[in-house]
């Protein structure tokens, strides 16, 4: 139920994400250096050999040797895609290419998508079942029913591995786990309760035995499809459905949903009438999950209940059932104990774990993504998918439940660490920056696109609107500009709002501002006026200031330096604050924020000690407890030089204040990255590596920063600009369009400027 198309974007925006930077949304990357003719040795052949001779001894050190024990396959036919229906395998690869992102993001867990040309169930089941040497597990992915029971239960009979059909169990569990709460909130027993099931496809026949495995009577559930309520003996039923069949004097949903304490919605939009939810027991249990439109929006159910719990598939709605919430980590807990498949004891726990998270206190970045405090309630019975807890709580749940019904392979003796090892899995900024992006949509604002009439900046603030951070104010020529939208296949240009110099209502005030600004300055009124005409960082920067707009962005045509001078010349720094640049380096699991990379040449003891204050903020902004190095040629006065006072008062003075985080200094970077090194200054105060470099000057920062983004292989945010009184970023000249969104949603959210 993980479908979100209801979120605003336009077919171009979702054919260009699909297309920009390299096809698709995956890629291959060796996990081993591959530099030498020795790595290529190792790597293949004569190397090889050994961990080939060792599996074929013991098959089981295939999870030693290889990449195996983490690797799912992700399989369809594509006959049943999303809600769009039987549009074939290859047009599946898309989605499943999704899935196997959404795999990696959330749990760490490699995954490679297979689309298999085939609607025949045997052809399909004799291609998977094939490939078990390959892979640890396999999610099957949009299979039309019947034929997914099928093919489901012949691979779990056939294949050691854990096979699950996510459509089904997925949703199954998480819908299991919004049920346990709302029952929890409404007094209920699931034993005593009564469910209506509108739908009988995979997901819902899927929910309905998870809901019976957990303790709901058979008797208690009345499943309807087209024809009404299955009942035993009833015509043109087939034996998934049969399975479910109950007697009951109801000849149609209307009838069955009497008394009902809960409807279970997996059906199709407007399935369930306003009046039909009045005759339901006292605080019904709605969950209404047909997607993009609900079997009824949660408002109209409200209006006639308002004492109703209520859940959709939908994420612009509370209680969203959405499957991200389990399959990754239902596979990273079943690959970490390879078992031999995911039972019902593993999904029980699954769904167990994440009833019980979303009744836990909610993380603060959990809380500002959704704009407000959320808390355990009618309105928050499911955890949001971008919880940072999940990967542990439920991946911990469910290897456990494999240990104890006996199908896991491997033993894990100390869940409190492995639970710890589940945490540094992944890296906090991601989710970070998701709650951000959330964050922008909740409060979105005006964001000024100074570069307008350039490609990479126009498709920048397209997104901007169509995801709806806010609203984008651009800067150019209007016809130009205009153009522009008609070529990247805009069909309403006249919706944005074009800011022209040489038009703009707004000139008359910017010129007096301006000139009131810098007539002490050795500026001339006619200078003034120029500037404001011809120069498009101080016209967009004059916006910001007049409140026209609440920040801009820029540099895509003009250097750094260049384009904050001229901002400058309208734009003031905070009081008592010092601006700088921040380069944020992401990782598979790590962040590195380093500082100053863009202002500051030969920063002051003081100087380097703000800026340390206020990188160290952003670290914690972005999900991280900071640990600072200010790094130097020198470690620890080894070896001496005429360089290293500043850097050695900078740290006196944080001693001085308390800053309350860790920092250490000077030192070489070795010496703050590399533990083995780290091991050499047991005095030094940094508990681990240092995730905020603090350089000593702007050549050996701004140097450091674009070695990194050019060899290491990281992806880059930044130069983030730290300081300014208004929201100001400064972007490479290199820059593409995600780089000028990325920074441009930072900046309307405030997490930097």
């Amino acid at each position: 139920m993980a479908d979100d198309r209801q979120v605003t974007f336009t077919t171009r925006e979702a054919l260009f994400y699909h297309e920009t930077i390299r096809p698709g949304k995956i890629e291959i990357v060796a996990s081993k250096p591959m530099a030498s003719q020795r790595d290529l040795s190792l790597a293949y052949s004569p190397g090889v050999a050994a961990p080939v001779e060792a599996i074929a001894a013991d098959p089981s050190l295939a999870a030693r040797y290889t990449a195996r024990s983490n690797l799912v396959a992700v399989i369809s036919n594509g006959t049943a895609i999303l809600g769009l229906g039987n549009l074939g395998a290859l047009a599946s690869k898309p989605v499943m290419e999704g899935k196997a992102v959404l795999f990696k993001r959330f749990a760490d867990v490699d995954s490679i998508d297979i689309e298999l040309a085939t609607e025949d169930p045997q052809a399909f089941i004799d291609a998977v079942a094939l490939m078990e040497p390959t892979f640890g597990g396999i999610n099957l992915e949009d299979i039309k029913a019947p034929e997914c029971f099928i093919i489901e239960q012949a691979l779990r009979e056939r294949m050691n591995i854990p096979v699950m059909h996510d459509d089904q169990h997925g949703t199954a569990i998480i819908t299991a786990a919004g049920l346990l709460n709302a029952c929890h909130l409404t007094d209920r027993d699931v034993k005593d309760v009564k469910i209506v099931v509108n739908g009988a496809g995979a997901a819902a026949i899927a929910c309905t035995a998870l809901m019976k495995a957990m303790g709901v009577a058979h008797e208690n559930v009345i499943m309807c499809d087209r024809t009404g309520p299955i009942t035993p003996g009833r015509d043109n039923v087939d034996q998934w459905k049969s399975a479910h069949a109950v007697e009951t004097d109801a000849t149609n949903l209307e009838e069955a949903l009497v008394g009902a304490d809960i409807f279970l919605g997996l059906s199709a939009a407007g399935a369930l009438k306003p009046e039909w939810v009045k005759k339901m027991a006292d605080k019904p249990i709605i969950f209404a999950m047909a997607n993009p439109v609900p079997e009824i929006m949660p408002d109209e159910a409200q209006a006639v209940r308002p004492d109703a719990i209520i859940a959709t598939g939908r994420s612009d709605f509370p209680n969203q059932v959405n499957n991200v919430l389990g399959f990754p980590f239902i596979f990273r807990g079943a690959l970490d104990v390879q078992a031999t498949t995911i039972n019902e004891e593993m999904k029980i726990a699954a769904a167990n774990a994440i009833a019980e998270l979303a009744r836990k206190q909610v993380p603060e970045e959990v809380s500002s993504a959704y704009g407000k405090n959320q808390k355990f309630g009618k309105d928050y019975i499911i955890p949001a998918p971008f919880d940072p807890r999940l990967i542990e709580v439920v991946s911990s749940a469910v290897a456990k439940a494999a240990m104890d019904s006996g199908v896991a392979q491997a033993k894990i003796e100390d869940l409190d660490a492995y639970r710890h090892a589940l945490k540094s899995r992944l890296n906090p900024t991601t989710a970070v920056l998701t709650g951000t992006y959330n964050e922008a949509k909740a409060n979105p604002k005006r964001m000024v696109f100074a570069e307008a009439e350039e490609d990479v900046v126009l498709r920048a603030a397209i997104q901007f609107r169509d995801f709806g951070y806010g609203t984008p104010v651009l800067v150019g020529r209007t016809k130009a500009v205009v153009d522009k939208l008609h070529q990247l296949s805009v069909s309403d240009p006249g919706s944005f709002e074009i800011q022209n110099s040489a038009t703009s209502e707004h000139v008359p005030a910017m010129v007096d501002y301006l000139y009131k600004r810098l007539q002490r300055k050795g500026y001339t009124e006619r200078d003034v006026r120029r500037m404001v005409n011809q120069e498009r960082n101080v016209f967009a920067a004059l916006l910001v200031a007049l409140g026209h707009g609440d920040g801009m962005i820029s540099g895509l045509t003009r250097t750094f330096a260049q384009t904050a001078r001229e901002v400058n010349l309208v734009l003031d720094k905070k009081p008592g604050a010092l601006p700088f640049g921040v380069h944020m380096m992401i990782g598979k699991n790590h962040t590195t924020f380093l500082a100053d990379t863009t202002i500051n040449e030969r920063p002051g003891a003081e100087e380097l000690a703000h800026i340390a204050k206020e990188t160290a903020a952003v670290a914690r902004r972005m999900g991280h407890e900071p640990r600072v190095a200010f790094l130097s040629y020198s470690t620890f006065g080894n070896p001496s030089g005429q360089w290293l006072g500043n850097i050695r008062e900078a740290v006196a003075i944080l001693d001085r204040e308390d800053p309350g985080f860790e920092y250490e200094g000077e030192m070489a970077p070795d010496a703050a990255l590399n533990p083995k090194v780290m091991e050499l200054y047991p005095f030094s105060r940094l508990s681990a590596p240092a995730n905020v470099l603090i350089m000593p000057g702007l050549q050996s920062a701004n140097l450091s920063a674009k070695l990194l983004r050019e060899l290491a292989g990281n992806d880059t945010i930044g130069p983030m600009l730290i300081g300014m009184e208004k929201p100001v970023q400064i972007v490479p000249m290199t820059a593409i369009a995600p780089d000028v969104l990325t920074l441009a949603v930072l900046a309307s959210a405030g997490v930097v400027g």
